[in-house]
């Protein structure tokens, strides 16, 4: 099985497991005197058995990650640290030109002769220059790590 695959067994099975809560506690309690409309314990059962198998999927794309090394000698663990990292950095620095430019404030601002202008403290161009960088390398590591999950067989 490839990589790839065994993340969509995940998602899956992470899917699953929010079912099976929701409907354990929509039939873990009941009137007196009515049927619940599912067997509690037998999904809790369910449940048990699907969170031990993400557990095991988990644990095999983990152990992938971490030994397959993809462009440049970086593990593909790595790969991911960084992705989310310039995923965090580029949110950063698109909300700081964003309220530096103005556009956090709600609706239109008017403004009279007599008020206070509002100057930015921040040069927006260069954030959204900043920005654009950031967007494109988050591309280029996405696309090496979608890579990888095509190409590498998910370890026992």
């Amino acid at each position: 099985m490839k990589l790839a695959e065994g993340l969509a067994l995940r998602a899956e099975a992470a899917r699953r497991i929010e079912q099976l809560r929701a409907r354990v506690v929509g039939s873990a309690r009941y009137q007196e005197g009515e049927v619940p409309a599912e067997d509690a314990a037998s999904l809790l059962t369910e449940t048990g058995e699907t969170l031990d198998e993400l557990e095991t999927l988990i644990r095999r794309i983990n152990r992938t990650n971490a030994m397959t090394v993809i462009d440049g000698g970086v593990t593909l663990t790595d790969a991911l640290a960084r992705r989310d990292v310039l995923r965090l950095r580029h949110a950063v620095i698109t909300s700081a030109a964003d309220a530096a430019a103005g556009r956090d404030q709600r609706g239109a601002v008017r403004q009279l002769r007599s008020e206070l202008r509002m100057l930015s403290a921040l040069p927006v161009g260069e954030l959204r220059a900043q920005a654009d960088a950031l967007a494109r390398e988050i591309r280029e590591v996405d696309v090496r790590i979608q890579r990888a999950n095509w190409e590498v067989d998910l370890v026992d």
